[in-house]
């Protein structure tokens, strides 16, 4: 059973339609009980990442999610919130990743736009979760804020600086592109993470 934590950010519908697709079992829910009895979690979002801090909180599913130990996947803000902070509310988020949530950077010159929406590609793909998915797959995303490079990177992608696609540490992984919006290759990513 996959449990798709409810915590009043965005996007939970495409998730739950993309694992529909996929024949997977799942449940919505902000329940501590049944998110600690699930094979997988999946922290979906779209939204401002102090709200979505807060209501976690309130919840009391901060220190569940940090207590987790089957495989977990944040998407979007859900990555984000899996690492030390961001600056969008500045806030301090769950601790597990090794890096800061920053504000991208326009530059009209350029043509770099924030924010940065769309299909990008993503390299340096390493572990699991990109198993079959060829290095440069263009991947969909839409935010404003990004993961700094660490040692967790898994993935890049540049939009003026290049920042984390995706993290990962033990059972915790995270996108920041949306798999569910990104086609043949993102299903893949779902599938991949059904199987870890």
């Amino acid at each position: 059973m996959v449990a798709v934590i409810d915590y009043d950010a965005g996007n939970i519908r495409s998730v739950v339609n993309a694992l529909g697709r996929l024949g997977a079992e799942y449940v919505v829910t902000s329940d501590t009980r049944t998110i600690l009895s699930s094979d997988r979690i999946i922290m979906p979002g779209v939204g401002e990442a102090r709200c979505a801090m807060e209501s976690l909180k309130e919840r009391g599913l901060d220190n569940v999610v940090r207590s987790l130990e089957c495989p977990v996947l944040g998407i979007c803000v859900g990555m984000q919130l899996m690492c030390s902070c961001s600056e969008e509310g500045n806030v301090d988020c769950l601790g597990i990743f090794d890096t800061e949530v920053r504000l991208l950077k326009a530059d009209r010159p350029s043509g770099v736009k924030v924010p940065h929406t769309g299909w990008n590609s993503v390299t340096g793909l390493e572990g699991p979760l990109f198993q079959g998915i060829g290095d440069g797959t263009y991947m969909y995303f839409v935010h404003s804020y990004a993961a700094g490079l660490c040692a967790e990177t898994v993935a890049r992608c540049e939009n003026g600086i290049q920042f984390s696609a995706a993290l990962s540490k033990g059972n915790f992984y995270g996108v920041q592109f949306h798999p569910e919006k990104s086609g043949p290759a993102g299903e893949r990513l779902l599938r991949n993470f059904l199987l870890i």
